[in-house]
């Protein structure tokens, strides 16, 4: 038994050393060493030695397999070294080619140009004041002289969750809480945030909207701090050569009261299509704090004035960048906010 333990060695050795890849060493593992392999097959037969015996055979046994395992992992490793260099030779990386750009989004249109406005008022001297989407009928009307029943509140119908409870038609309410809160004080606001008013979707109509009002309360506040104003709103919004005009109107809490319009950027102010041939473009509503609202709001329209102004961001929106459907901004169409990332 140890001669064919011997000459299993040899013939094991001899062709482990013209292996040349690692699918016929696996196969010469397996003819060797494994379970119905030759050298077990040999050891079978040590039932039948003697006990001086057995531990002899035994050792030349050992000494077989571990001579024959050597030589396979040694070539194992040869086998493993080339397979690396090859992959690292088809998987080199040029350091110098550009790599892979990742998409990345943009801020919302709407949300950018809400963020242009409150820079606007900011670098004028205003701060941001905010209050509750949810209101009471007295700040969303009675504080701004629209009493119950009174005509003026068909233009801003409203979601009620009680007869006294309602979704904020405006952000005037702010107003009113923040005059409360400043007791008498100069004021010089703005007031951002989402309302809610029972109007069709359409083209230039939501039911839900951005609003961005001012206020401005001091002693000897004019008409003429107004109209200059938003002439430097409108001219960092929209450009230096845009001009403004105010045209009277009517707003429960102010007096006097005006719409404002802005000279139509794509015609320069001589008429085309988007302006409907008149060169100008209404972007919002403005006046003086009506005595009343002053009062209700804790100030002496003796001693003080202001003026007040309400604009919606997605109008803005629309006359800065072209846009003529208010829909697209809630759509989520990628095709369309695309258009804003490369800007």
């Amino acid at each position: 038994m140890k001669e064919r333990l011997e000459a299993l060695r040899g013939e094991a050795l001899q062709e482990l050393q013209q292996v040349d890849n690692p699918q016929v060493l696996n196969d010469l593992r397996v003819k060797y060493l494994g379970k119905k392999g030759a050298l077990t097959e040999i050891l079978r037969g040590m039932g039948g030695l003697s006990a001086e015996e057995r531990p002899i055979i035994g050792q030349v046994g050992n000494d077989v397999r571990a001579a024959i395992e050597a030589v396979i992992e040694e070539k194992q490793a040869v086998f493993q070294q080339a397979e690396t260099e090859a992959r690292l030779r088809g998987e080199t990386i040029d350091v110098t080619l550009p790599g892979k750009a990742l998409p990345t989004g943009a801020v919302h249109p709407l949300n950018k140009v809400a963020q242009e406005i409150e820079d606007i008022f900011i670098g004028l001297g205003y701060t941001i004041a905010e209050g509750p989407e949810v209101e009471t009928d007295y700040y969303n009307f009675e504080a701004l002289n629209l009493p119950k029943n009174h005509p003026a509140r068909d233009m801003q119908d409203s979601f009620y969750i009680t007869e006294d409870i309602l979704m904020r038609t405006q952000t005037s309410p702010v107003q009113v809480r923040t005059m409360q809160a400043m007791k008498g004080k100069p004021i010089k606001v703005i007031c951002p945030g989402k309302v809610y008013r029972r109007d069709d979707d359409d083209a230039t109509h939501s039911f839900q909207f951005n609003q961005i009002e001012g206020l401005v309360i001091a002693p000897n506040i004019r008409m003429s701090d107004l109209k200059g104003t938003l002439l430097q709103f409108a001219q960092q919004m929209f450009g230096s050569q845009t001009q403004i005009r105010l045209r009277p109107s009517f707003f429960p809490f102010t007096e006097p009261s005006a719409e404002v319009d802005v000279s139509c950027a794509q015609c320069g102010g001589h008429g085309c299509r988007m302006c409907k041939q008149t060169g100008w473009l209404e972007i919002l509503g403005c006046g003086m704090v009506h005595p009343r609202v002053l009062e209700m709001g804790g100030y002496d329209p003796k001693e003080v004035s202001g003026f007040a102004f309400g604009m919606g961001v997605e109008r803005i929106a629309l006359l800065k960048y072209g846009i003529d459907d208010i829909r697209h901004f809630y759509t989520n169409d990628l095709r369309f906010l695309q258009q804003f990332a490369r800007m």
